[in-house]
């Protein structure tokens, strides 16, 4: 079942990225990228706030962030990786590079916050209080930001944005648009026989739950989005590709996430943003890295390697994992 679901997706790439790319022709590469990485996330919302709902905090957690572990070192690594074999070296447009990656920073401080202010206070009831109340307000602080982020991309700095104007589109937006929300409901029906078949086979192959929630869920379950951003990125359309990982990174921490932790408030669940310290650690690094390989504003396949080998590498670490400190909420 999990094979066959999984070949069953890869086809809905291909259509997936050319939509995608139509739509950006209509419009410009980062509203396409904002389009596709709406589209794949939303999926993920849905999930996130089911397992909520069953009081699975833990999978909530392990899913959400290793989403952004997957788009920002394995996606992005792998649009870097293919792409610079083909173009050698490409250019992107620095100025959104940047806010995402500044914006992804600040989602990691917000990550540390519960775990210093409440620090020696796990046990007690006033701790917990501190938790839950710093996790709110940083929800409601990162829906702000992202707010702002997407009125300095589709308002006040849109110029910079702009596409190539001398590429015609061939679909209609309409049509590029239905398809584009057909095709994710396609994928949203396959993801579920997909990530509801992983169960049985971890138990198979002896797998941990951390790395299930880290590393295959999001694998598996944006599949498509995954390759649709490298096959852009092999046309060199590297604004569309990073729209594409960066953005629905930045989507997750910056909106997802918080709207899990309020929805947690609305129905009563304790939702914190206190995730395990080594989690935080790993993010913070890779965010680190990932900026290093954008300072120049141009990408080659050598920083794509980096990164597929920084993701790799995390993900042996939640291989050996072990359970019984996953998480002590």
């Amino acid at each position: 079942v999990f094979a066959l679901n999984f070949l069953a997706m890869v086809p809905l790439a291909s259509m997936l990225g050319v939509f995608t790319e139509e739509l950006a022709m209509h419009t410009n590469d980062v509203i396409g990228g904002l389009i596709n990485a709406t589209f794949g996330n939303a999926v993920e919302m849905v999930v996130a706030i089911q397992a909520l709902l069953a009081d699975d905090f833990r999978v909530v957690q392990a899913s959400l962030i290793g989403s952004i572990f997957s788009n920002l070192l394995l996606v992005l690594g792998m649009c870097f990786l293919c792409g610079g074999i083909k173009h050698s070296e490409q250019e992107f447009i620095a100025q959104g590079a940047v806010a995402s990656i500044a914006l992804l920073g600040f989602f990691g401080l917000m990550l540390l916050m519960p775990e210093f202010f409440t620090d020696g206070q796990e046990d007690g009831g006033d701790g917990k209080d501190v938790e839950m109340t710093i996790s709110r307000i940083g929800a409601l602080l990162l829906i702000l930001m992202y707010g702002q982020l997407l009125f300095f991309q589709l308002n006040t700095h849109v110029h910079l944005f702009e596409g190539d104007d001398d590429v015609a589109a061939i679909i209609p937006f309409s049509w590029a648009l239905t398809g584009l929300v057909v095709i994710t409901g396609v994928v949203t029906l396959f993801s579920e026989y997909l990530v509801g078949s992983i169960d049985g086979f971890c138990e198979e192959f002896h797998l941990g739950r951390s790395f299930v929630g880290v590393i295959l869920i999001p694998v598996v379950g944006n599949a498509v989005e995954h390759i649709s951003a490298v096959t852009v990125a092999m046309k060199n359309k590297m604004d569309l590709a990073l729209g594409i990982a960066l953005g629905s990174s930045v989507q997750i921490g910056l909106f997802v996430l918080p709207m899990v932790v309020l929805v947690g408030e609305l129905t009563g669940k304790n939702m914190s943003m206190q995730f395990p310290r080594f989690e935080v650690y790993l993010y913070l690094l890779s965010v680190i890295i990932v900026s290093l390989c954008l300072t120049n504003q141009r990408s080659n396949w050598l920083e794509g390697s980096l990164l597929v080998f920084t993701y790799v590498i995390i993900a042996v670490g939640i291989y050996f994992e072990e359970e019984d400190i996953d998480h002590d909420q």
